[in-house]
């Protein structure tokens, strides 16, 4: 256990504010967000993840008549239903159940056309990750994830349309350097064309400071091992808290016009690396760097680690990998932006919508891509290309899972 509270280190040393970000927007909607949830059925796919699990928590400070959670991790669903339990300011609905189910299975669209309809849905289901980029058999895993799936789903919803559909996005999705991002631009893309016949929304947010999986979680699992910790010095990123991401989804899904990407208003001075949490992280815990100048040498020097140790090996590197992007951005040129609706929510409008008879175009060559028994990452990208013009690949032929 941890010296310290994860929620208090993100106040201090990464978001540096005590309150939400979204305060002022949450205390201004209040009675709109309460007509708009109370009484009403949540379905949440993805649920068990950290926005998801945060969304969840940002409703459930109003009164949903029935909510049904699914995520593919049984044992996070676990947790996310004893962390409810457990815990006070939660308005737990009679109806509220957890389903372990993959929306792109048969029994999803069971599930479904049976319980259905839902007034709100919200589908958090993706491959998040920039690590997963590796080959063609990941992007194709993360292909039919972020987009296909995501179609599918569209498809469903059409049947019995929701009051309010959101679909999480991400900021890499603005001027994609990677796949991931170009998928989340695809998804976007996907989720535009079908918002005249579904009220849809979505979100391009910061990095999510210690979610599940991230390089942040990553260094409490280090130090739990007494291994060093590793972490680009040359990568910035923005930041929000999970409490802020879920709130800044439930904002979006609710109180968004049909086709509104949304993004918070962070200014590039609260961007940090993370090679500078890290270094906090430890300051926090009573360590000092010990700077080391390869991986091998920060793992000799942690496996000397003892409980009286005042130094902690890091390894801090200059970013090579495949995808990676030294900084983030939240909208590109072009794009009519809305800053003045809300107070720290900024609003794309009006996007260009894609005719319905091009996304299926792009769609078929895409399966019929994937159903070739010879298939690089390369041709993966040039059809992404091809409908995401400003898709710049960055590749150095290196990643993630080549790093500690």
């Amino acid at each position: 256990m941890l010296p310290f509270s994860i929620e208090h280190f993100i106040a201090k040393h990464i978001t540096n504010r005590e309150t939400s970000l979204f305060a002022d927007d949450l205390k201004a909607n209040h009675a709109k967000l309460a007509a708009a949830i109370d009484g009403k059925s949540i379905m949440v796919i993805g649920g068990a993840g950290t926005i998801g699990s945060s969304f969840v928590k940002a409703a459930l400070q109003f009164k949903p008549k029935r909510l049904y959670v699914l995520d593919i991790n049984e044992n996070g669903l676990t947790e996310l239903t004893r962390d409810l339990r457990s815990s006070l300011g939660y308005q737990m609905p009679d109806d509220y159940k957890t389903y372990p189910i993959d929306f792109g299975d048969p029994v999803f669209t069971k599930l479904l056309q049976k319980e259905g309809p839902f007034e709100i849905v919200a589908n958090f289901a993706a491959h998040k990750h920039v690590r997963s980029e590796k080959d063609h058999y990941s992007i194709e895993a993360m292909i039919e994830n972020n987009v296909l799936r995501a179609k599918k789903l569209l498809d469903l919803l059409n049947e019995q349309k929701p009051e309010h559909f959101f679909c999480v996005s991400t900021d890499k999705a603005a001027n994609p350097v990677n796949v991931m991002g170009a998928s989340k631009k695809l998804m976007e893309e996907v989720i535009l064309a079908y918002s005249a016949m579904i009220p849809i929304t979505t979100a391009r947010f910061a990095n999510v400071a210690f979610s599940n999986g991230s390089l942040l979680a990553g260094f409490i699992e280090r130090m739990m091992k007494r291994q060093p910790l590793s972490a680009p010095q040359d990568v910035k990123r923005y930041f929000v808290s999970p409490q802020e991401s879920g709130q800044l989804c439930l904002l979006a899904c609710i109180m968004g016009k049909s086709g509104e990407i949304f993004f918070p208003k962070l200014g590039e001075e609260q961007m940090l690396t993370f090679s500078e949490i890290a270094t906090a992280f430890l300051s926090e815990l009573g360590y000092t760097p010990d700077f080391c100048t390869s991986e091998q040498e920060a793992k000799e020097k942690a496996a000397l680690l003892t409980s009286n140790s005042k130094t902690y090996p890091v390894f801090y590197f200059g970013s090579d990998t495949s995808g990676e992007k030294s900084f983030e951005e939240f909208y590109t040129d072009g794009e009519e932006i809305d800053l003045n609706r809300f107070s720290q929510l900024g609003v794309i409008e009006n996007a260009p919508k894609r005719m319905m008879r091009d996304i299926d175009k792009m769609f078929a060559k895409l399966r019929k891509l994937f159903k070739q028994d010879e298939l690089d990452k390369s041709a993966v990208v040039r059809l992404l290309q091809e409908f995401i013009p400003n898709f710049e690949h960055i590749e150095t032929g290196k990643s993630l899972d080549q790093k500690m």
